[in-house]
């Protein structure tokens, strides 16, 4: 009964580690950049140097000291995922998966972001945002080829990001500083082949339902946790027409704490609690898993050619080599169970630019080229990731002295999106063909 227990964890392993890994294809991993609508209709180019944008709070905390009064900022963006498996796949026993491709997995997500920046007359500023900068969402049909792999994976996290900001130099050099308080919410599930567990065991080969696909079951997992981060900045502006920021976001540690709740066919469960040497087995209880979110270091520059036209530039290194490992403990005695990923840091570079049209209207544009931590040894179709490509269009509607309303649109096109996987006897592999496209509105107040 020694490969029961070692299928099981693998089983749960995966499950797991496969929801916290492979994000939305809108960003590298399961990174979330859509803290600002005004910001993507440039593909971000510039935003941690944008004296115009709240989102500075988190994007470089030192460009707040160039803001005056106190500014209000609501963003919503509206993320529309499509992609579908196109591969194939095969049993324990070389036999097609049955099912079907799964559908389009991917689903409409909303990720909401709200701001407020108050400046003293002593050249400090004070600001506070609520940001998503991480997380996923994906569904795929019941009884597809690949639900062994994965069904449902649903990752939120939630940031507050307390910061200040003081001119060092006025309107040259400034810098800041922000403490995050963050909340990670990881639910996941998907199928369990108890049959090719069965017919691993030369005991229970002889069971009828002891074959690959035969005596399906279901896991799902649920964990929460909450950490806690820092970000740093300055903001340097040489002329009036220049400005240069350097930031950076600290790795955020979680120990998600949840329960696993097992679906186990009635004659499967018959057969664990007839075996005399072995404690029941998939029965539900606690687990943990710990979960590294990546450290991001940002530069931006602007460089406004006219009063009317600016280009502006981002570079970016997310510090995804923090996530070397999924480490899963179960409450009772069994042990821990490893899943290495091995994933690499990744660039992101983006380039837009901005024209005041008139006193009303400012429209934007930029391209951005952002790439994928992982290898195809270690992809899933929780969301399979690759390098990609922005297209990014916006604009700003001055409605008052005060109100601000700004519109954004992005696309953004994968390579080549594939996945190649063994676990627990089941092979997937083949590409997928997917998108994105992310819609965006905002509203922002000053007084």
């Amino acid at each position: 009964m020694q490969q029961h227990r070692f299928t099981r964890l693998t089983a749960l392993a995966l499950g797991i580690a496969g929801a916290l890994t492979l994000g939305q294809v809108h960003a590298s991993g399961f990174q979330l950049k859509e803290n600002s609508v005004k910001g993507m209709g440039a593909a971000f180019a510039g935003a941690g140097v944008n004296e115009t944008d709240g989102s500075v709070v988190v994007n470089n905390a030192a460009t707040m000291a160039r803001f005056e009064g106190t500014t209000f900022q609501v963003d919503a963006t509206a993320i529309d995922l499509s992609y579908e498996f196109q591969g194939t796949g095969t049993d324990a026993l070389g036999r097609p998966l049955t099912g079907g491709n799964g559908g389009d997995a991917g689903d409409i997500s909303a990720v909401p972001a709200m701001s407020v920046i108050h400046k003293l007359d002593n050249g400090l500023a004070f600001g506070a945002m609520i940001s998503a900068p991480f997380g996923l969402k994906t569904e795929y049909d019941d009884g597809w080829q690949g639900r062994y792999f994965a069904h449902t994976s649903d990752v939120k996290i939630v940031d507050l990001t307390l910061a200040a900001a003081i001119d060092i130099v006025p309107d040259r050099f400034s810098v800041g500083l922000g403490m995050i308080y963050s909340h990670a919410d990881v639910t996941l599930s998907k199928s369990v082949d108890f049959g090719t567990l069965l017919f691993s065991n030369p005991a229970t080969r002889p069971l009828p339902f002891a074959r690959p696909q035969a005596a399906d079951g279901f896991a799902n997992v649920q964990g929460d946790d909450n950490g806690f981060g820092w970000t740093v900045g300055a903001n340097f502006s040489p002329t009036d027409k220049l400005a240069i920021g350097l930031s950076y976001r600290s790795e955020i540690d979680y120990e998600l704490q949840g329960t696993v709740d097992w679906t186990v066919p009635g004659n499967v469960a018959a057969v664990f609690s007839a075996s005399p040497t072995t404690r029941p087995l998939f029965q539900d209880g606690a687990v943990t898993a710990k979960l590294t979110t990546p450290s991001v270091t940002s530069v931006d520059i602007r460089y406004d050619f006219t009063d009317r036209f600016a280009m502006m530039a981002t570079w970016a290194e997310t510090g995804w080599e923090s996530l070397r490992e999924v480490r899963i403990d179960f409450q009772n005695p069994d042990p821990d169970s490893v899943e290495p990923f091995e994933w690499r840091d990744t660039e992101f570079m983006s380039l837009g630019g901005e024209f005041k049209f008139n006193d009303a209207w400012t429209f934007r544009a930029g391209v951005a080229y952002d790439e994928t931590p992982t290898h195809i040894e270690t992809r899933t179709p929780r969301l399979p990731d690759d390098d990609r490509t922005w297209y990014s269009i916006g604009a700003s509607w001055q409605a008052t002295e005060a109100l601000e309303l700004n519109f954004g649109y992005t696309r953004i096109e994968p390579d080549s999106p594939e996945v190649d996987i063994t676990a627990s006897g089941s092979h997937l592999v083949g590409p997928f063909d997917g998108h994105a496209n992310l819609y965006g509105l905002s509203a922002q107040y000053k007084f």
